[in-house]
């Protein structure tokens, strides 16, 4: 298998080529990044050819607490964390608990080229070509039992490399969860690489959570654990500010945050806001999914 993070520097597709999108598309049969063409061609697209968010842009523009609460903070502060060697400890109601080593756990697992929009629940947003798994893959080899309705993921806790756990700003370690249909959805992937090359510190390295129809703070970064439970994960924003941040965390334009509209987003890089699209243009992927919810209560 390809690796995210055993790519050779000659083998790195150049930001400039995945820039020009018509030649990108060509390219990625072929490009040796790992990359499976039907990913690309399948991407979920519904407002047309979005254009890909620099790869400067996507790398110093972050949220990241773990490294201060500055979009510039990760960039500056994630220099002397150390993502390798990496373990996660998998447990819960699940047939093959034990704690893996990184590339154990994802060996034989294919690696994909996955081009998502990001939404923060700031109003700000990015599109970004992932590299990564799918986490359905990955769950079907631990073979959880039925006991197992949602799954939980933990950030590791390194306060000398991460100053941000030096502080008092959130419960830490960082902890989030998703519904067990939302895991095993084909759009939800664990992401070890972006433009092409391994996952940066800041944007979550090695390993972090991409569930694209969601608000940007799902996708924990820098995953150590992962926990199969039967009960709905507490989860690190909603026990902070339930009134703000919900468990489900889908986008929703017609819910505003209780300080600002969630109707209008801006794309880093563009000058105008553009209308923020329901479940961040992927309803007709994920939509069946919430059948029934009040989706104003289910935030």
């Amino acid at each position: 298998m390809t690796r995210a993070y055993d790519i050779p520097a000659s083998e790195i597709t150049p930001e400039e080529v995945y820039l020009r999108r018509r030649e990108f598309i060509r390219m990625a049969g072929a490009a040796a990044v790992g990359v499976v063409a039907p990913s690309v061609a399948g991407r979920v697209n519904p407002q047309g050819d979005d254009t890909l968010t620099p790869y400067d842009n996507v790398t110093t523009y972050n949220n990241y607490y773990e490294f201060g609460t500055d979009k510039e903070d990760p960039s500056r502060n994630a220099g002397t964390f150390k993502p390798r060697p990496w373990t996660v400890e998998v447990s819960g109601h699940v047939a093959r608990p034990a704690r893996y080593d990184l590339d154990d756990l994802l060996r034989g697992i294919a690696v994909e080229e996955r081009v998502y929009r990001l939404r923060c629940v700031e109003a700000w947003s990015m599109v970004i070509p992932w590299m990564g798994v799918s986490l359905k893959s990955l769950i079907d080899r631990l073979r959880p039992t039925s006991r197992a309705k949602f799954i939980e993921f933990t950030t590791v806790l390194r306060p000398a490399e991460m100053p941000g756990q030096r502080r008092d700003i959130l419960p830490w370690p960082y902890i989030e969860g998703l519904r067990m249909d939302e895991a095993v959805h084909p759009l939800t992937i664990l992401a070890t690489g972006l433009y092409g090359k391994t996952l940066p510190n800041q944007n979550g390295a090695p390993l972090r959570l991409i569930v694209p129809w969601k608000y940007g703070f799902k996708g924990i970064k820098a995953i150590v654990r992962i926990r199969f439970v039967e009960q709905q994960p507490l989860n690190t924003w909603n026990v902070v500010a339930p009134n703000e941040y919900g468990f489900y965390a889908n986008v929703n334009p017609q819910v505003d945050h209780p300080r600002w509209s969630q109707a209008r987003e801006r794309r880093i890089g563009e000058f105008f806001r553009r209308p923020t699209l329901m479940f961040n243009g992927y309803a007709d992927q994920v939509a069946r999914l919430y059948t029934g919810m009040d989706l104003r209560q289910n935030y």
